[in-house]
């Protein structure tokens, strides 16, 4: 089948709404339900002014969405990106609603963004966006009311930062308003890793499936941010060959192998480009690899219509949220393609915060090796249930995975009265 770019809706929001309808043919929903999953059910739009190094003031905009809290309060991170959206944002915080129901999480989701690019920021000028940013929202979220994590260019300082000022509103040391918090002041042992070692986990489980080694196994990472860097080093300490990486500014390839560890220490201080420059390869190309695993951590909507059918890739990771439009699902799946979802591959983050939340409200806190103990108890249960689920009903492990989330959040709002 080919489909042009301008054929396919590339808008998150959109894509999200798509997915929903795809899992709730199965499960027979009311319409009247699938309408409610289909879009948030609160959204705040603000903007608020920062002082700037050099004494002038700038106006920010940002959003918070938080789509469904049948089961819980939300749950989801905060990004600080120049191409923030406020069709992005609730996108996402559906996609944070099915992220949580497929691992058992009692949350809904929750979304935020500001339009900047920290990178243009002081540490002077990022912290009183930060702060900025939360005193706009604070009545909008709370420990029992929706807790926001780090995103895309956000840190754990950041949320640092946010905390103290949630805190400081309020009166009262509120640890469990944010996660991903630095360890001092509350955060999770494990958390760091958390997205990059659940993902990690789903791809061991598939390759079992697929009765592929994973000893010398060949591995593209697109995007060596927090995700794809720590996801590249543990495949590799599993076994696997990681022979492509990318950042924002382009990738490397070498078919014998990377070195993870040179290319984390140039990624520090200059570009991985400086790996060679007969290893330069495109974050485009890097896609089409002919690799046993493709791991998409970067944006939403790198593998389209556009590129689908030149996918090669046995397994794809999807370590980012929203890399694969419905379209190239499609491909993919009559390609035989594994594709371990978003909200499942990369539900490894908010169940680790759902870990640090739970420490913050016990002022108790747990051992590196509980935290990923636990972890991986909960990854691997649910990959299994997702599987057979797409094996009893012959389908793909996004609609299955849906089906799972649907089902619960629908369980919730009738056992509520809500419809």
């Amino acid at each position: 089948m080919t489909v042009s770019v301008m054929e396919e809706t590339l808008n998150p929001y959109q894509i999200a709404q798509q997915q929903i309808d795809a899992a709730a043919a199965y499960l027979n929903l009311p319409e009247h339900v699938t309408q409610i999953l289909k879009q948030p059910k609160r959204v705040l739009s603000v903007s608020f002014s920062v002082r700037m190094d050099d004494g002038s003031i700038r106006v920010f905009e940002g959003y918070r969405a938080q789509h469904n809290d049948a089961i819980g309060p939300t749950k989801g991170g905060i990004r600080f990106h120049p191409e923030v959206t406020l069709d992005e944002v609730k996108a996402l915080s559906m996609w944070m609603s099915f992220k949580c129901g497929v691992v058992g999480l009692p949350y809904g989701g929750g979304k935020g963004g500001v339009i900047c690019d920290p990178r243009e920021l002081s540490k002077g000028e990022l912290e009183r966006v930060s702060r900025a940013f939360m005193e706009a929202i604070a009545d909008f979220v709370g420990p029992d009311k929706d807790i926001p994590a780090p995103d895309v260019y956000t840190t754990p300082q950041i949320m640092g930062w946010m905390m103290d000022t949630y805190s400081r509103l309020k009166g009262v040391n509120s640890p469990g308003v944010i996660t991903g918090k630095p360890l001092i002041i509350g955060g999770s042992k494990g958390r760091n890793e958390a997205t990059a070692q659940g993902c990690v986990y789903t791809i061991l489980a598939a390759l079992k499936d697929r009765q592929l080694p994973v000893q010398n196994a060949t591995a593209a990472v697109q995007g060596f941010g927090n995700a794809g860097r720590i996801a590249a080093r543990l495949l590799s300490e599993a076994g696997c060959r990681i022979v492509a990486v990318s950042d924002s500014k382009g990738g490397i390839y070498d078919p014998n192998g990377l070195d993870i560890e040179r290319i984390s220490a140039l990624k520090d201080h200059s570009s991985i480009r400086e790996y060679g420059e007969s290893f330069v390869i495109s974050n485009a190309a890097l896609l089409e690899l002919d690799v046993d695993i493709l791991v998409p951590a970067a944006l939403e909507n790198v593998i389209t219509a556009v590129n689908a059918d030149r996918i090669k890739a046995k397994i794809v990771a999807e370590a980012a949220n929203g890399p694969t439009t419905p379209e190239a699902d499609r491909v993919l799946a009559a390609k035989g393609i594994t594709v371990i979802p978003d909200v499942l591959a990369n539900a490894g983050g908010v169940t680790v915060s759902y870990f640090e939340w739970v420490q913050n409200l016990m002022n108790y806190y747990w051992s590196e090796a509980e935290v990923l103990g636990k972890l991986e108890t909960n990854m691997i249960q649910s990959y299994v249930a997702v599987r057979d689920l797409a094996q009893e009903h012959s389908t793909d492990l996004r609609t299955a995975a849906y089906m799972i989330s649907i089902k619960r959040i629908a369980a919730a709002m009738e056992a509520r009265g809500w419809i």
